[in-house]
């Protein structure tokens, strides 16, 4: 064991540590610079609680957000609902910054009513149609008519309650004292309505239960509003909404609901978020809306939702990148907290692998160019000093010159260097010699050659 350390020992003595220092110098400084830049934008690991809000009980929004609720906690993260009055109430916890809000199910048609920059969109979800249920002897043929009569819009905070504004408002419906508008959704809607205690509904699940449109759609004396002959004008003026074509018999097939075609108009549902959301918690979440709204529908083909389809929000650079390439592919193989380790442990090695495989490569070539620097140094004075002893009248010049001789030859056998460049020094000191006998003073020591003339 002794030999194996001496030998250590001596290749240790022999290395220059300051040339193994100045030559590591560039890499430690770009290794530094480059762990700097990584950790400027390195996010950290992503948390395993975060916060839907969703919509009133029972409502389509709700359900949803149940569903990722067991998704997610099969990854590890824990999905806090928090119920709301439906998609405007949704919007302005996530717009704003104090909010408990982390993401939330929004309803096109919205985006006017808050500041939604800081806001993304994780993607398109889900139509949600929009019933406007009346009571009226003949088919309306404009919502113009519903002026003065007692139409319910929803309670605040309710998508349904917003976009039935401006539909009124665009067809001149827009004062209240004009239409008697009633705060009542879902199942109270519905039997206000059969009561004929109001005479108009607007109705989306965000806001209430699919049983109460079920319920209006088989109530006697009341109607539908089919957007048909209108719909043209609808989707110019209003560029958030979708078309919905429905064939006779599409909600019951026994008694024929609807009797003939029904048109309708949807706003899409889509995923917003802060724009702060981890990409590992963006990836998961498109990953559990797959699941849970890619299944063909009523309304929608199999595979057509969720889709990056940016209307009012921009759609994240994480979910954009998702929909193009799918997930990563330590998140494709490997569970959420572990693809989550491995992909920052990548993000901080990649950086220094860049730099440490040149560095590998390059700095035993760097030390050895440093080394042979300071050999070639020595050389320098040393052809210095024999031109100054060849001049003319410098024979009394030949003292100082051997005693700074002395000096040179001293500090090449103080110099440390590699066993590798021994050689090289070796050569050096001959060199010295011969010069050390040019200076040698005519009849000198024995050994010395004389001087020449």
């Amino acid at each position: 064991m002794g030999v194996p350390v001496t030998r250590i020992l001596m290749l240790l003595r022999g290395v220059s540590w300051r040339d193994l220092a100045a030559s590591l110098a560039p890499f430690v400084l770009a290794l530094a610079v480059a762990a700097l830049i990584t950790l400027h934008y390195l996010k950290p690991a992503p948390p395993t609680i975060l916060t839907i809000s969703s919509g009133p009980p029972a409502s389509a929004f709700a359900r949803a957000a149940e569903r990722y609720q067991k998704i997610l906690a099969r990854n590890g993260v824990t999905l806090r609902i928090l119920p709301s009055e439906g998609a405007e109430e949704n919007l302005r916890r996530l717009a704003d910054p104090a909010g408990a809000a982390d993401i939330g199910f929004v309803q096109g048609g919205l985006a006017g009513t808050v500041d939604i920059d800081g806001l993304v969109s994780l993607g398109s979800l889900f139509y949600e149609p929009l019933f406007i249920f009346y009571r009226d002897a003949r088919p309306l043929r404009t919502l113009a008519a519903l002026r003065g009569r007692r139409v319910a819009l929803g309670p605040e905070g309710s998508g349904a309650r917003v976009l039935a504004a401006a539909i009124l408002k665009a067809n001149e419906v827009d004062v209240p004292a004009a239409a008697p508008w009633v705060a009542l959704s879902g199942a109270a809607a519905a039997t206000a309505l059969q009561e004929h205690r109001i005479d108009a509904a607007f109705v989306m699940t965000d806001s209430s239960a699919s049983d109460a449109v079920r319920a209006l759609l088989h109530a006697p004396g009341v109607r539908v509003f089919d957007a048909a002959p209108l719909i043209d004008a609808y989707l110019r003026r209003f560029r958030y909404l979708s078309r919905i074509d429905l064939g006779p018999g599409s909600f019951d097939l026994g008694q024929g609901i609807p009797p003939g075609p029904l048109t309708l108009l949807a706003p899409t549902v889509e995923l917003v978020a802060r724009a702060q959301l981890h990409p590992a918690l963006s990836d998961l979440l498109i990953e559990s809306a797959r699941q849970v709204h890619g299944h063909g529908g009523l309304l929608n083909a199999t595979g057509e939702f969720p889709a990056p389809l940016e209307h009012e929000y921009p759609i994240s650079d994480d979910a954009q990148r998702f929909y193009k390439s799918g997930k990563s592919f330590s998140y494709r193989f490997l569970p959420f907290w572990l693809a989550s380790l491995v992909d920052r442990l990548v993000l901080v090695l990649v950086p220094a692998l860049i730099v440490l495989v040149p560095a590998l490569r390059l700095m035993p070539g760097i030390y050895s160019w440093r080394i042979r620097r300071r050999i070639y140094h020595r050389y320098a004075e040393l052809m210095a000093l024999e031109r100054v002893a060849l001049r003319a009248g410098a024979e009394d010049q030949r003292v100082p010159l051997r005693e700074r001789l002395e000096e040179i030859e001293k500090a090449v056998i103080n110099l440390k260097i590699p066993a590798a460049f021994a050689e090289q020094a070796y050569v050096l000191r001959e060199h010295i010699r011969f010069v050390r006998e040019r200076l040698a003073p005519a009849g000198g020591h024995p050994g010395h050659a004389p001087a020449d003339a």
